[in-house]
């Protein structure tokens, strides 16, 4: 192995992540979350999670990384920043979250971080590990804020002191002993601004969400009729919601992103209300070909929208 100490390849990782365009690097130790067990096993049992069955499963996978990586020692959690700056008015009343502006985020970072462990592998040796971007069961806001890259505000989110919330988290696991990060400090104080704004009352407590409630939960995950009862409060979205996020006083601290995949392509910019109601299959076959959108398929999305038009 080239690099012997522990502070050295701590920096060696650090330093890489800048390079790849990553704006916060976190270290913890690999070990169970056990202050965790009890609030996802309550969460789960009172059924906040809706429809999202596959939130059931795995779940001491979700607790404990060494049994997603045998002999794993860290876990190293990424922040790379979506937040599009200023935008221009738009041609439609119809609003999507920002993180699905552009091109689909898990390709783009499931590249970086296979270039990142294969960069690790070959500065420092034979290493295990494996890279995640939403693609398996790891509690990645509760990562993230072990290894001090924010705390987990009161909509649940994870907030950084320095740019706020608009990120994608990611991470390395890996079976090498690393220098460790600490959690910091919750700065929410009083605040409830995110709690008072999201207008299907979702957030049972401050850091408590039922899910079931959230209009992102209904607009992407749902694939039944959405419930009635949220009729007239969906404020217009169609995929995803951004409401707690805009509303929280320190995304006035959020910079604009650097990556041209992530602005709106040129098909979302310029769809207009007729055409969100009259768009055919076809087109939201081109239009959304490398968007997350392409999730809610070409059913889910007209349902989202005939829902509020």
């Amino acid at each position: 192995m080239k690099y012997s100490s522990k502070e050295r390849l701590t920096q060696l990782i650090k330093e890489k992540a800048k390079v790849l365009g990553f704006n916060f690097c976190g270290i913890s130790k690999a070990e169970k979350l056990n202050d965790e067990e009890a609030k996802l096993e309550s969460w789960l049992a009172k059924g906040f999670h809706g429809k999202m069955s596959y939130m059931e499963n795995h779940f001491d996978l979700r607790l404990n990384p060494t049994k997603l990586v045998t002999g794993a020692k860290s876990v190293i959690s990424l922040l790379y920043n979506y937040f599009p700056g200023k935008e221009p008015p738009a041609n439609s009343k119809y609003k999507i979250a920002k993180y699905a502006y552009g091109k689909d985020y898990h390709f783009i970072l499931k590249d970086k971080l296979k270039s990142f462990l294969g960069y690790l592998r070959q500065e420092i040796g034979d290493i295990d590990g494996r890279v995640f971007v939403d693609s398996a069961p790891v509690m990645e806001r509760q990562w993230a804020a072990k290894s001090g890259l924010g705390w987990l505000g009161k909509n649940t989110l994870l907030i950084n002191k320095e740019q706020g919330s608009f990120f994608f988290i990611a991470e390395l696991i890996i079976d090498l002993e690393l220098e460790y990060d600490g959690p910091i400090k919750d700065y929410c104080g009083t605040c409830t601004k995110c709690l008072d704004a999201c207008p299907t009352e979702a957030f049972v407590d401050a850091g408590v969400l039922d899910a079931s409630k959230c209009i992102s939960y209904f607009t992407i995950e749902l694939k039944d009729a959405i419930p009635e009862k949220f009729k007239g409060k969906y404020e217009n979205w169609v995929f995803g919601c951004d409401i707690c996020q805009d509303i929280c006083p320190w995304n006035r601290f959020s910079k604009p992103h650097s990556q041209p995949a992530f602005y709106k392509t040129e098909g979302v910019k310029a769809v207009t209300d007729d055409e969100w109601i009259e768009f055919t299959e076809e087109v939201f076959r081109k239009i959304f070909k490398d968007s997350p959108i392409k999730r809610t398929k070409y059913k889910g999305l007209k349902r989202n929208i005939d829902f509020i038009k």
